[in-house]
């Protein structure tokens, strides 16, 4: 996957120092506290190590795009393909199974059981 929305980035409007956690927790569906957190505590279980991989990852990272969810419906069904695209198949291809059958059920009512819509079918065969 190369879509745009696919993509790790600096989310910089929630930014505390340079977008990196917040692009963490957006990228993943994490609270930005929790990874916050996580960021702290892994100063310390690093030995320091994690101070510059953020800010390697802050200087890499590009910023996030402004323009790139809609709204926060499509954000979060980004989360979850990244977090799991086979899921995310899934469900969509039992939406469209469910849509299918609905679409069939409406087919029936209207061709079985309208008599006026019958006869006028026959009509125009």
């Amino acid at each position: 996957m190369n879509s745009p929305r696919t993509t790790l980035y600096r989310d910089k409007a929630n930014a505390k120092l340079m977008g990196v956690c917040s692009g963490i927790a957006d990228y993943t569906g994490v609270s930005t506290f929790w990874v916050r957190l996580g960021a702290f505590f892994s100063i310390f279980a690093t030995g320091g190590w994690s101070i510059p991989a953020y800010f390697i990852a802050g200087i890499i990272l590009n910023k996030k795009p402004p323009h790139l969810y809609k709204d926060a419906e499509e954000q979060q069904y980004w989360q979850r393909v990244r977090q799991s695209p086979q899921r995310s198949a899934r469900e969509i291809r039992a939406r469209f199974r469910d849509v299918d059958r609905r679409l069939a059920n409406v087919e029936h009512h209207y061709v079985s059981s309208n008599p006026r819509l019958s006869a006028e079918i026959e009509r125009l065969r």
